[in-house]
């Protein structure tokens, strides 16, 4: 069975911790790159309004 990108277990949306869970990664790495992207770039926040929208739960 191939791996699906979901949502996961919910801290907001369940945004990060679907991400981590799909590249085998600790959570705390992929929200610590989404609130270093919105405090230096400004796309964090809308992309994880889009992957919120979009990523299908579990």
């Amino acid at each position: 069975m191939s791996k699906r990108l979901v949502k996961g277990k919910k801290m907001i949306w369940g945004v990060c911790s679907g991400l981590a869970d799909y590249f085998v990664l600790d959570p705390t790495i992929i929200r610590l790159a989404f609130l270093i992207s919105v405090l230096f770039f400004g796309t964090g926040l809308l992309l994880y309004i889009i992957l919120g929208i979009v990523m299908p739960n579990e």
